[in-house]
């Protein structure tokens, strides 16, 4: 690792033919499982408040009482089909109206067990809010690894950076312990050998007029601004961009790299128009076999600069330097 790190990795050099972009069956695998454990994280509170709900209400023995109790009226609301959103559209009355639906509909007819049915509904509704989670699960998972990797390369290479916090929109000195920090950055500054770098996630890049997963220039945290001057505006300023596919069902794997793919030719494009042109990259979790094919051959025209397989750490490692030494 000391090799690794006092030597500069050159672009691609763990690529050397299609196969080795493929994700590996056992990879796939793991993601899967990984993005279950996630899911079984985020639910935990969901499920924490229906044994809190359910121990509340077994004080109830009719189910038309259950109105009389304050404390219950959100989880009666959520147990009637109604999202948090929707409630800031509803009178007191209307959401009383709605609590009398689910008592007189539902509770009342499953009789004794009025208790277990309220706790069933209110757990199918939180479970679309938990799918609305899920369903960007796979693209935060994605840049948290990026990140930490990232993160690592730095801590080797001892160089010394600061980050953006998302929560805070602030920028905060490297801590002396970044542990889970990467869930909260969104943009991140270092400095080696007097060059100063900044890499920004999901911003709208002007001259593309999209949104772009990765994007890495030249200037410092006060570059990085608000105002029309910010050198996002600064056309010249941006070093290289790129996109990052988190996702790793194999059955979305060539529709995310079509995404990809036409979003960086729209870059390549956008600069060029410029005459600009900054370098270009992907990485992804989920590639198969016709992407892989697909992507090799853009590195070996030059077309994309680099990419790597977000599932393959030595791969990750190796552009995560090459970004570092940009």
């Amino acid at each position: 690792m000391c090799l690794l790190m006092a030597k500069k990795i050159r672009a691609n050099s763990l690529i050397k033919a299609a196969s080795d972009l493929v994700t590996s069956r056992e990879k796939t695998r793991a993601g899967f499982i990984a993005m279950a454990l996630e899911k079984n994280y985020i639910a935990s509170p969901y499920i924490e408040e229906a044994k809190a709900l359910k121990s509340l209400a077994n004080q109830i023995k009719e189910p038309k009482d259950l109105l009389k109790v304050t404390d219950l009226r959100i989880g009666l609301l959520t147990a009637s089909g109604l999202s948090d959103k929707s409630l800031n559209y509803l009178t007191e009355e209307d959401k009383t109206l709605a609590i009398k639906g689910l008592i007189e509909e539902f509770l009342e007819p499953a009789g004794v067990s009025f208790i277990d049915e309220l706790v069933y509904r209110y757990l199918l509704t939180k479970g679309d809010a938990l799918g609305g989670k899920a369903r960007n699960l796979a693209g935060s998972l994605g840049e948290r690894k990026f990140l930490r990797s990232l993160l690592s390369v730095l801590n080797l290479a001892g160089i010394n950076y600061q980050w953006k916090d998302d929560d805070t929109n602030s920028w905060l000195d490297r801590p002396k312990d970044d542990n889970g920090i990467e869930k909260r950055i969104k943009a991140l500054y270092w400095k080696k050998e007097k060059v100063d770098r900044v890499l920004v996630m999901n911003i709208n890049v002007p001259l593309v007029s999209k949104n772009v997963d990765l994007s890495i220039l030249n200037g410092t945290t006060e570059d990085l601004n608000s105002s029309k001057q910010s050198i996002i505006y600064s056309h010249d300023k941006y070093i290289a961009l790129g996109e990052l596919k988190g996702g790793i069902d194999p059955a979305g794997a060539d529709e995310h790299w079509k995404t990809a793919n036409s979003a960086l030719n729209r870059i390549r494009y956008s600069f060029a128009k410029d005459k600009l042109k900054p370098q270009t990259f992907f990485v992804g979790a989920a590639i198969e076999n016709s992407m892989a094919t697909e992507i090799f051959k853009q590195l070996k025209t030059g077309a994309l600069n680099n990419a790597a397989n977000l599932t393959d750490d030595d791969q990750l490692t190796a552009i995560c330097n090459w970004i570092v030494h940009l």
